[in-house]
C-alpha cells in the first residue's frame, strides 16, 4: 500500500494563486515535475528561485562552498520574533562561534549521558497512551507532540514536561503554531530588518511569552551553576562550554534564542517523524511486529539501543517519506551557474529533502514503504547523494545523532506496548507548515498489545 502524498498543483498557474497555494501548504503548491527535475527556476517580481534536486548541485550548496550559500532570511524573518539570533538563523562567524559552543554537547559520547532522560519520557509516553488505548480512533500526533516536549524539558533543563513552566511553554508553543505561517510578508519582498513584517498580534505575544518563559529558566540555571548545583544536563553543558577561541559563553539572552531553537527543533520535528513513523507501521502490521518483536530486548541501557536495527530503517524510511523540514532556502552571494543557466546574486536555492527523498530518477519505488531499500545498493547510493532529512554538511542539525536515537526508542517502546490500526475513512494528508504534518490529524486505533 502506498503511503499518501500530497496533490500536485497544476502545471501552470498565476503568481497571486501560487502564492496562495504556499502560504496553505508548501508541498501541494509545487507540480509534478518537480519529483523528476533537476533544477527549477520560479520567477516573481522581487527574486528568483531554483529548486536545486541534482546532487552535485546540492553538494556545492551544502558541502563544498557552504560560506558562499548563507541561510535565506526570507523563511527566517517569519520565525524571529520567537528564535531571535540562535544557530538556526545566523550565518557566518556569528553561526561559526554558536556551534562551536553547542556542539561539543551532542557529540558522540555525550548522547550516552541524555538515555537515560529519554528512557524515562517514553515510559512516560507509554503511560499516557494506556486510557486511550481502548480500539477507538484518536489523534495520535498530539500525544507525539507531548512526548516529544517531555524529552526536550528532561534532557535540556531535568524537567517533566509536567512541570508548570515546561508545561507553559508546551501551551504557548502551540498556540505560536496555530498562529504563525511558514510565509510572511518578508519572504516575498526584501527589505531591511526593521521593515515591518506584519506578525499577527497572537503570533508575537506567544513569541514573546515563551521566551519570558525560557529566560526565567536559563537565569534559574545560572545561579545553580554558580551555586554548584546545577545537574549535568544539556542546559548545563551548553551554558559552561566556552567558545574555545575568544573563551567567552552564552550570555543569557544568547543562550534563550538557542533554547527556543532546541525546543523548536527538537519538538515539532520529532513529534512530526514520530507520528509518521507509527502511522507507516499501523500500514504495515507485518513490520511492526517485527519492531515490536525486536524491541522486546530494549531496556534502560543505552547499549540496547544498538540492537534496534529494524526499528532503525523503518524509522530512517520514515524520514526519507515524510521529512519534518521538507524544504530549506539558501541564497547566492555571488554569480553562479547552475546546470549552463546562469544564476545572478541573491537568487534563492530550495533545497528540498521532500522531492529529493522521493525522486523518480533516484529511488527505487520513491513513494513506497519499504524498510530493506536501505541494504540494496540503491539505497546505499541514496544515502550518499540523496538523503538529508537533517540537511548535509557544516550545518548538518547538531542534533541529529540525539534526534535518531529519540526515535528508534520511542517508536520501539510504543510498538512493544501497543498494536497500532489505521483509521481507513481518515487517511492522514500530509501538508507542510513549520513541519510536514497530518492537515486534519493522525487518526489511529490503538490496543494494548498483550491484549
Amino acid at each position: 500500500m502506498i503511503p499518501p502524498k500530497p496533490e500536485a498543483r497544476p502545471e501552470k498557474v498565476s503568481l497571486w494563486r501560487y502564492l496562495k497555494l504556499f502560504r496553505t501548504d508548501i508541498l501541494s503548491a509545487q507540480p509534478a515535475k518537480l519529483y523528476r527535475a533537476w533544477m527549477a527556476e520560479f520567477r516573481t517580481p522581487f527574486f528568483r528561485s531554483y529548486m536545486v534536486n541534482d546532487p552535485k548541485l546540492i553538494k556545492r550548496v551544502l558541502n563544498e562552498r557552504p560560506d558562499d550559500f548563507p541561510k535565506s532570511d526570507r523563511i527566517g524573518a517569519g520565525l524571529r520574533p520567537l528564535l531571535g539570533d540562535s544557530v538556526f538563523l545566523t550565518n557566518g562567524e556569528t553561526w561559526k562561534r554558536q556551534r562551536r559552543i553547542i556542539d561539543p554537547s551532542f557529540a558522540g559520547g555525550r548522547l550516552r549521558e541524555t538515555y537515560g532522560a529519554m528512557w524515562v519520557a517514553g515510559e512516560a509516553a507509554v503511560a499516557r497512551l494506556a486510557p486511550l488505548a481502548d480500539g477507538a480512533p484518536c489523534d495520535i500526533e498530539p500525544e507525539t507532540s507531548h512526548a516529544a516536549a517531555d524529552v526536550i524539558f528532561r534532557t535540556l533543563f531535568s524537567l517533566p514536561i509536567e512541570d508548570k513552566v515546561a508545561s507553559q511553554v508546551f501551551d504557548e508553543f502551540r498556540t505560536y503554531q496555530r498562529t504563525q505561517p511558514i510565509l510572511n510578508l518578508a519572504a516575498f519582498i526584501p527589505g531591511p530588518k526593521w521593515m515591518p513584517r506584519f506578525f499577527k498580534a497572537e503570533t508575537k505575544a506567544t513569541a514573546k511569552a515563551i521566551r519570558q518563559l525560557i529566560t526565567g529558566l536559563t537565569k534559574d540555571r545560572l545561579a545553580k551553576i554558580e551555586a554548584g548545583t546545577a545537574p549535568a544536563d544539556l542546559a548545563t553543558k551548553i551554558m559552561t562550554t566556552a567558545d574555545p577561541q575568544t573563551g567567552e559563553t552564552f550570555s543569557v539572552e544568547e543562550m534563550v534564542d538557542q533554547v527556543a531553537i532546541f525546543f523548536l527543533a527538537g519538538h515539532e520535528t520529532s513529534a512530526s517523524a514520530l507520528a509518521w513513523a507509527i502511522y507507516l507501521l499501523a500500514l504495515h502490521p507485518d513490520w511492526q511486529d517485527k519492531v515490536a518483536s525486536e524491541a522486546v530486548d530494549l531496556t534502560d541501557d543505552f547499549s540496547s539501543v544498538s540492537k534496534l536495527r529494524i526499528t532503525r530503517d523503518v524509522f530512517r524510511e520514515a524520514l526519507r517519506l515524510y521529512p519534518p523540514v521538507p524544504m530549506m532556502v539558501r541564497e547566492t552571494t555571488c554569480p553562479e551557474t547552475f546546470r549552463d543557466r546562469d544564476v545572478p546574486v541573491g537568487a534563492q536555492v530550495v533545497l528540498s529533502p521532500w522531492h529529493l527523498h522521493r525522486h523518480e530518477r533516484l529511488w527505487d519505488n520513491p513513494d513506497g514503504f519499504d524498510p530493506t531499500r536501505w541494504a540494496s545498493e540503491n539505497g546505499k547510493a541514496c544515502v550518499r547523494n540523496a538523503y538529508m532529512p537533517f540537511s548535509a554538511g557544516p550545518r548538518v542539525c547538531t542534533g541529529a545523532g540525539f534526534a535518531m536515537i529519540e526515535g528508534v526508542v520511542m517508536l520501539g517502546m510504543l510498538m512493544r506496548a501497543y498494536r497500532f490500526e489505521v483509521v481507513a475513512e481518515k487517511a492522514p494528508q500530509p501538508v507542510a507548515h513549520l513541519t510536514v504534518r497530518a492537515k486534519d490529524g493522525m487518526w489511529l486505533r490503538f490496543v494494548p498489545r498483550t491484549a
